[in-house]
This record gives C-alpha cells, structure tokens and sequence, in this order.
C-alpha cells in the first residue's frame, strides 16, 4: 500500500465536495467509529461522500493510490467491515434523502439512510417496505446481505423488493442495474455479499402498512419452555402471513412490565407484530396468551 501524500490529499479535496478527514483533524475520531465499538481501526483518510460524483472521486483516488477500501453506510455491520486500517473509509453517512412516491408505491433511499430515516419518510405515506428489526440499521448493508423483518412473512425479502440500483463500480462509471439493465449485476448484489461496486441510491417497492400496527412481546418464564415451544411450533403452521411471531431465549431485561425478581433471569419471549387491522391481530394473538403463564406482557396498538 503506498504513502500518503499531502500533494495528493489536497488534489483529492480540490475535486470532492464533502468532507476529507485524516487522523489529525478534528472530529476524526467521531466519524472512524461504528456501532461495535470493539471494532478500532484506523483509516489513513476518511471521504465523507455528499454525493454520487463524490463516491467516484473517492473510488478513483483509492483505485489510483493503490489504496484499501471500506466502505461505510449504516456502520451496523458487526464485523466492522465499514472501517479499514490504513486504507481509505468512503462514508456514504451523509446521504440520507429519501424520496417516496406514494402514487407509484415507490422510495428511491440513499446509502446512508438507517431503517429509521426510511421508515419515517413511508410511514408519512402509510407506506412500508420488509427491512430489519432495529432503528439504527443501515438500509444499505441490510438490503446487500438479502435483509428480512417484520413484514418479510407477508411481502418478502428486503431484496424481493428491489426494483433497482445506481451503482459506481471500481472503474469509477456510474450505472445502473435492474431486472432489465445490467440485470447480472442486479443478481450480484442482491445478497451476493458486497464487492460488485458501490451504491448510491437503492429503488424499493413499498406496501401499505400502519402507520400503526398491534405489536409487541409475551413473557413467560423459562421453565416452561418446552410446554411454550410446542404449542408456538403448532401456532406456526396455521397463522397468517401477516402475522409475525418470533420466539426469542435470553435472560430478562428490565423491562418495566416485568417483575423485579424476573430481571436477569431466563425467559422465554414471543415477539409479535401483526400488519393488518390491528383490530382483527388481537383475536389471532389470544391463543398466545395460553401457552403458559406469564410473567407479563406489552401488547398494544403501536406506530
């Protein structure tokens, strides 16, 4: 990997219009860190993209100085892939618009978007697409690893609905992909495990979900997991799509709805989130209810 040149950093920040960190500015240390703060690494220059042209300038500066590469868009993977040592960072995170047509059931979503900012531009709409389980996720990792949630059961995969990509591929050529354009390139990157380019704008279908739905858990303590799991594994077979239950084994949170004494001890929790009328969710839930004897529960209408 070759040496960084002040020369070359100032030629990259003459033709980039976000941000160029390196090690010795200021806020540099905020911008390297991600979710997992296990993961601490170092990148020799951080380019903060604020557009698709600033993704090509990166990717061009990168390729020409022979440098490492990560790139980061929600910064929830696990691993840390979002963040290289001594290489070159692209930071897609200040690309967050989101675009909602809701006459065409359509969201054109931007790399650095998490499933919150996604979910609150549908959502004005009554509009939702299948995406993970927690607010903080990148939409952009989520979706290039296939991504499944609530709604999954009901409309799929989060790449089922993919209409289409724009991507800049290591050469620096921005394109597009689609089921019919560079539609092999749209199967690479629909679960293919990332390296096929970088992308700047995803193109989603949306579904009408909410903007409230009926959600939320049961408790119920672990010595009656064998009993719970029978009857969930039996629930399952006949419940509709658009009900989703998860059975989740943990100890305890401090949940409020939980007694004190539960707190840190093994439970057995069925997660559940209907996407019809919540008013028709609540009978098919009931039957939940009498797996066992819970420790409590936090079942209700929620946005």
């Amino acid at each position: 990997m070759n040496e960084l040149r002040e020369s070359d950093i100032g030629e990259f920040k003459a033709h980039f219009r976000g941000d160029v960190l390196v090690p010795e500015n200021a806020g540099y240390d905020e911008v390297r860190q991600i979710w997992n703060a296990m993961v601490d690494r170092r990148p020799a220059l951080i380019a903060r993209c604020s557009s698709p042209d600033d993704v090509v300038q990166a990717v061009n500066f990168a390729r020409t100085q022979g440098l490492i590469v990560s790139v980061r868009g929600g910064g929830h993977n696990i691993a840390g892939n979002a963040v290289c040592d001594g290489g070159i960072m692209i930071d897609l995170s200040p690309m967050k618009r989101v675009k909602v047509d809701p006459s065409a059931r359509q969201a054109s979503v931007e790399p650095g978007c998490t499933l919150a900012d996604f979910d609150a531009a549908a959502q004005a709409h009554g509009l939702a697409t299948p995406l993970g389980i927690n607010s903080t996720t990148g939409v952009a990792g989520l979706t290039l690893g296939g991504g499944f949630g609530w709604l999954s059961r009901k409309y799929g995969m989060t790449v089922d609905n993919l209409l289409a990509v724009e991507v800049v591929t290591a050469e620096g050529r921005q394109v597009r992909a689609s089921a019919t354009e560079n539609d092999d390139l749209f199967w690479g990157v629909r679960g293919g495990g990332g390296n096929f380019g970088i992308i700047t704008s995803f193109e989603f279908r949306l579904h009408a979900v909410g903007p409230n739905v009926l959600s939320g858990l049961i408790v119920f303590p672990f010595a009656e997991a064998k009993s719970v799991l029978t009857q969930f594994a039996r629930f399952t077979e006949t419940m509709p799509d658009e009900l989703n239950v998860w059975m989740v084994t943990r100890k305890a949170p401090p949940l409020p709805f939980l007694p004190a004494e539960v707190h840190g001890k093994e439970i057995v929790a069925l997660a559940v989130c209907y996407a019809g009328d919540p008013a028709a969710g609540e009978s098919l839930i009931a039957p939940l209810r009498g797996f066992g004897k819970a420790h409590g529960e936090h079942i209700g209408v929620q946005p």
